[in-house]
């Protein structure tokens, strides 16, 4: 068993204990595994042991490893790729072309460039969007005031289908202070599906605060270290 194997196989259990711990089933979460920075032998690895969704920060590296890695996974266990880094205009076709989903969209042109530049014959984009819950200066995200008309705009575009939100608060101390933010993710969630928009996508929770996460109705957690190590230094620019 190699490393990154091991850490997935704990990783999993990690999550079902979640899951069972807020009665919940485990079927109902699913591990995106970031490997920005990591090489494609890394992404190879995790897809031996039954990996299938990665996360990308930067867009050219995440393209890089996209090209590597296609001509070797089968046809039937397909890789699917995940742009979660803030996103530039300047990259929007790059991400376009080349991913499966975007979970960081949080402004309306963004959106509709991804949707223009999405390549005929590909399927739509799978798009959430990003929300700054606590108002973290330093964080990416549309207003909670301003999401539900961002959404609404977003899901009259042609070429991307809207799937949730994601989110990424400011750490807090211990698991209930996580969970209250979570919580906060969650109720905009509940209210977008009592509005209409049938989301099935809650992308929250990281290495470090899953449980709390998956206790608020998370459906996808984001985690990089806990399955691939300790990050080597990024070579690569920001997208």
């Amino acid at each position: 068993m190699t490393t990154i194997e091991g850490n997935l196989q704990g990783l999993r259990e990690r999550i079902a204990r979640a899951c069972a711990q807020a009665g919940r089933d485990a079927s109902e979460v699913s591990l995106l595994a970031v490997s920005k920075t990591f090489g494609p032998d890394a992404v190879r690895q995790a897809q031996a042991a039954g990996q299938r969704a990665f996360g990308e920060n930067y867009v050219q590296e995440g393209v890089e490893k996209i090209l590597a890695l296609r001509e070797s996974s089968p046809p039937s266990a397909p890789i699917e790729w995940h742009c979660i880094g803030p996103l530039q205009s300047n990259k929007t076709r790059l991400v376009a072309a080349h991913f499966d989903w975007v979970q960081s969209v949080d402004r309306f042109k963004i959106a509709e460039r991804l949707s223009e530049q999405r390549p005929e014959g590909l399927p739509p984009l799978q798009v959430c969007l990003q929300v700054n819950v606590d108002g973290g200066l330093t964080k990416s995200g549309v207003a909670p005031g301003a999401l539900t008309a961002l959404a609404m705009a977003v899901s009259r575009l042609p070429n991307l289908r809207l799937r949730g939100l994601m989110c990424v608060p400011e750490p807090a101390d211990g698991f209930e202070a996580q969970r209250a933010l979570f919580l906060q993710a969650r109720a905009l969630f509940d209210q977008l599906n009592d509005a209409g928009f049938a989301l099935d996508t809650l992308s929250l929770g990281m290495s470090d605060d899953l449980e709390a996460a998956v206790a608020a109705g998370s459906t996808m957690v984001r985690v990089g270290r806990a399955v691939f190590g300790s990050r080597p230094a990024k070579v690569t620019s920001a997208a």
